[in-house]
């Protein structure tokens, strides 16, 4: 039976327009085609090898058809959100890609879904780009990363970009991107498995506790990687909420209270920790996501619904439910 959403799925583009801008050493991407997948240039080194299906839609559809899932929503590979490039320069290659998904999306409404970036290295220029993929209409949301250069998404500069965002009632996808405490990993290639967690916590924590869901409560907004480490991270900001001290000048209501307003994806590779994303944030607030279509992926993402041995109905919300309600899907 294919039936389901994966909200968590990501795409390269087969080719990257030729750079046309000033800076010396921008790190603009090249593919490097190897048969039936390419390597991601970045500065004459490899970035990532990434099948053809990071591009092609029958492709994708073939294996989406194998693991039963019925309609993916795609969204860039998260280096690509390119925060690092100028303003200009960063707004020219996440447009590219931007309009690469919109057309993935264009010639199969009926299977995929897309969601853009936006150059957030600049305010301004990521509020013209929301507004722009609003008023299209060709992608149902954005993505962006835990963190600007450093700076996480909680903090004051960005709040007027999520105030649009609320205004437009456009969903946000956070992943995890360059993650904190990477340069403590002991061992090569271990972020995505080791530090994104962490990282994606730090960003849920700072939307709580930079006050910007307190101020912004029709703010949606998912997360990665089933919220990282935030199922328990938040039981102690609950703690220190409850206790008095810093936390309770911060925010007017407990963390838990603005973390079961955020949703989350399935992946995890765990039941009994799936099981404490859905008890600690609620059933309604879960999507299946699989980090399609690298190596790190869940491969049989209704495998780990029916883990679970939920009732028919609570995990159809998991399933596809959440997700249709989420982005707004028909």
């Amino acid at each position: 039976m294919i039936h389901g959403i994966d909200m968590h799925t990501h795409f390269v583009p087969r080719e990257f327009p030729a750079y046309t801008g000033t800076e010396v050493a921008c790190p603009w991407p090249s593919m490097a085609h190897t048969g039936s997948a390419a390597n991601v240039m970045i500065n004459g080194a490899n970035y990532r090898t990434v099948p053809d299906t990071s591009w092609d839609g029958a492709k994708r559809i073939a294996e989406m058809d194998a693991t039963g899932i019925r309609r993916h929503v795609v969204s860039p590979m998260p280096e690509l959100l390119s925060y690092w490039m100028t303003p200009r320069d960063g707004a020219a290659l996440i447009g590219h890609v931007n309009e690469e998904i919109a057309a993935l999306c264009d010639a199969d409404p009926d299977r995929f879904s897309g969601i853009g970036g936006v150059p957030l290295q600049d305010v301004d220029l990521a509020i013209r780009a929301i507004e722009d993929i609003r008023a299209t209409g060709r992608l149902v949301g954005v993505e962006l990363a835990t963190h600007v250069n450093g700076v996480s998404i909680g903090d004051p500069r960005f709040e007027p970009f999520f105030a649009a965002a609320e205004r437009l009632d456009l969903p946000i996808f956070v992943h995890g991107l360059r993650p904190a405490g990477a340069d403590r990993i002991i061992g090569r290639g271990l972020e995505q498995v080791v530090a994104f967690p962490g990282d994606v916590a730090l960003a849920i924590a700072s939307m709580i506790t930079g006050g910007t869901l307190a101020k912004h409560p029709n703010l949606r907004m998912s997360f990665s990687h089933g919220g990282g480490a935030i199922a328990v991270l938040i039981a102690r900001m609950e703690q220190g909420w409850n206790t008095g001290g810093p936390m309770r000048d911060l925010i007017p209501e407990p963390p838990s209270a603005y973390a079961r307003r955020l949703y989350y994806d399935t992946l995890v590779y765990s039941a009994p920790v799936l099981r404490l994303v859905i008890d600690t944030f609620g059933i309604d607030r879960v999507m299946i996501g699989t980090d399609y279509p690298f190596g790190i992926m869940d491969t049989d993402p209704h495998g780990s619904v029916d883990a679970l041995g939920l009732d028919e109905a609570s995990a159809a919300l998991i399933r596809d439910g959440n997700a249709r309600r989420f982005f707004g899907i028909d």
